[in-house]
């Protein structure tokens, strides 16, 4: 079982460039929840704004730590396979209860009530590469299965 979830190619520059890119910008989102950094709300505020919107505290909990901790796993490529289905599941979570009424595009010009879904599948397609491939070059997953 663990060796399913860390085996990787240890070559795999693809794996590599897709973990880093979608931890990189997953991060910042992630911080924010947890930490109220670049603008964010807090832990406290994030927990009680996802409760009020009727989601259970334990699932927003969820969400901040799989944002942050997700996104750093991915970025130092450990439990890489983990971290990019948690951030999947988290951004068909946020597709389904918020932005799929907005339809698909973002608000770019701020024309919209809201932010369409379009970032969300490209942070999923991000994360399936992730899944697929395992963590990759740099990783510390495939350190953990060097033979």
């Amino acid at each position: 079982m663990l060796g399913a979830i860390f085996r990787t190619d240890s070559n795999d520059a693809s794996a590599l460039v897709a973990r880093l890119a979608l931890g990189i910008v997953i991060l910042p989102h992630g911080l924010q929840k947890l930490l109220g950094m670049f603008g964010g709300a807090g832990f406290t505020a994030t927990v009680d704004y996802f409760v009020s919107s009727g989601l259970p505290a334990f699932l927003a909990v969820l969400i901040i730590i799989g944002e942050a901790f997700g996104a750093l796993g991915l970025i130092v490529g450990f439990l890489s396979r983990l971290a990019a289905l948690g951030i999947t599941i988290i951004m068909l979570g946020a597709i389904l209860t918020v932005h799929i009424k907005f339809g698909f595009f973002m608000n770019w010009a701020g024309t919209q009530a809201g932010e369409g879904f379009e970032f969300h599948i490209l942070a999923m397609g991000l994360a399936l590469v992730v899944l697929i491939r395992g963590g990759g070059l740099l990783s510390v997953d495939a350190a953990i299965t060097k033979p």
